[in-house]
């Protein structure tokens, strides 16, 4: 009752009227929609919703079009009998890039939200992507990621009080309790069986380290400090790469330093989405 009561509180906090458009599998997909201008996409980690992003949202939809995606079988979109990889998710992807029928886009992906969005760049090419936003998860690159791991899958003793560990593992600074609630609530929409299904295929982390340096579009790699040698050594051999540590933060930096990293981002969007050239 505590917890049904604490996300219904949770609930209030986070008023968004979600959007809907149906994949080419059959699936409704749900995504926020606010804002208007330059089109920034952003993708949420490992069952996390598309709500998560909501210090993100209110800050650039005042001047850009901003959209955050509830991937398939999370957040509100439709729990899917097939398709939970990144591959379909990068279909995913692109299916909302044409139903946005936006000129270009700012792919931003946090997690195994990176892993998707650089399958998307893999599978359908940069022609639509004005920069890409990389956050807090491995690129492939060396040195290997310090400390535990992002996400892994243990066979869990409660589904229900891992999950709620696993959020708070998210974060470093205090969170409300009642947000922490509402959270995990969210994150038990997705089912046991596809939530470890999700973290038991083999993705392709090589060839989408090649496909991170076959584009020549502008990054922005924002990572803790157990991916600093990472960002590091990316933007010594990467042209068109900025990047940051955020020290102290937790995995879901984003809200951990939410105001620092909304002006670092705010930086490399001015810097990046300059006036297109007119012929």
């Amino acid at each position: 009752m505590k917890i049904l009561l604490s996300a219904l509180l949770a609930a209030v906090c986070f008023p968004a009227w979600p959007v809907n458009f149906t994949s080419s599998d059959g699936v409704r997909l749900s995504y926020i929609e606010e804002g208007a201008g330059e089109t920034l996409v952003f993708v949420p980690g490992w069952l996390m919703p598309a709500e998560i992003w909501r210090p993100q949202i209110d800050y650039f939809a005042r001047k850009y079009r901003v959209v955050a995606l509830d991937p398939r079988s999370q957040g509100n979109s439709e729990q899917a009998g097939s398709g939970n990889h990144i591959q379909r998710r990068a279909d995913d992807l692109n299916e909302l890039i044409h139903h946005l029928q936006a000129k270009r886009v700012v792919l931003i992906g946090w997690s195994l939200g990176v892993m998707e969005v650089l399958m998307y760049v893999r599978k359908y090419g940069d022609d639509k992507v004005a920069a890409l936003v990389l956050v807090d998860n491995s690129v492939g690159e060396s040195p290997p990621q310090s400390g535990d791991p992002d996400i892994r899958y243990e066979k869990p003793r409660s589904w229900e009080r891992d999950m709620a560990t696993f959020v708070r593992s998210k974060f470093n600074s205090p969170q409300p309790p009642a947000y922490l609630d509402w959270l995990t609530q969210q994150v038990l929409r997705t089912p046991p069986q596809v939530s470890a299904g999700l973290l038991k295929v083999r993705y392709p982390g090589g060839s989408l380290r090649s496909t991170l340096y076959e584009t020549r579009k502008p990054v922005f790699y924002a990572v803790t400090s157990s991916l600093r040698g990472q960002a590091e050594t990316l933007s010594r051999k990467r042209q068109e790469t900025a990047i940051e540590v955020f020290s102290g933060a937790g995995h879901a930096l984003f809200v951990d330093q939410h105001a620092r990293f909304n002006a670092s981002l705010d930086e490399f969007l001015g810097m990046t989405l300059a006036p297109e050239s007119t012929p």
